[in-house]
């Protein structure tokens, strides 16, 4: 049987630190289902269908990899929907564990069945953020080491017309 995980965030974009935290999920689990949430919490650049389309796009070569929209309902009970035994999530600094902390915690009383895993980027990724991405492209910044050049082509393309 496959073991599945799947990775939510808000991915708004991905970059590569998402997809150093994603190639390292994929050395322990066959597939790995990236969960792009619509959080009521944050306001998002892009639309969920944007950042689901763009994530398709990177991995539509990839038959471990596939990505589904989340907008009106918990993560840990669309994991056990797509059978996940675990919810993959990255950790960029210390200060990043306590709040992860308290999500696992409150994931396990929903559905004890369920992981939470942790993976931290390579050294060199640990410093990217989606915010810094946008705000550097929205400034015409060099963002090629940061996003992929799907990602890097979209987010020009978006703050070009923004400006006109």
């Amino acid at each position: 049987m496959a073991k599945i995980g799947m990775y939510p965030g808000s991915f708004d974009p991905i970059t590569k630190g998402h997809m150093n935290i994603l190639n390292k999920a994929l050395k322990i689990f066959d597939k790995v289902v990236i969960a792009v949430v619509k959080n009521s919490s944050k306001n998002t650049f892009l639309t969920l269908q944007e950042r689901t389309e763009l994530i398709e796009e990177i991995y539509k070569d990839n038959s471990n990899v596939s990505c589904v929209g989340l907008d009106s309902r918990l993560s840990v009970d669309l994991a056990k929907d797509l059978g996940a035994i675990a919810i993959i999530r990255g950790l960029r600094a210390v200060s990043d564990f306590e709040y992860e902390f308290q999500i696992a915690s409150i994931n396990r009383s929903q559905s004890p069945e369920v992981e939470s895993v942790f993976f931290t980027p390579d050294e060199k990724l640990t410093f990217i953020s989606s915010s810094m991405v946008k705000e550097i492209a929205m400034y015409d910044g060099k963002i090629d080491s940061f996003v992929h050049p799907i990602v890097e082509n979209y987010l020009a393309k978006k703050f070009s017309s923004a400006d006109s």
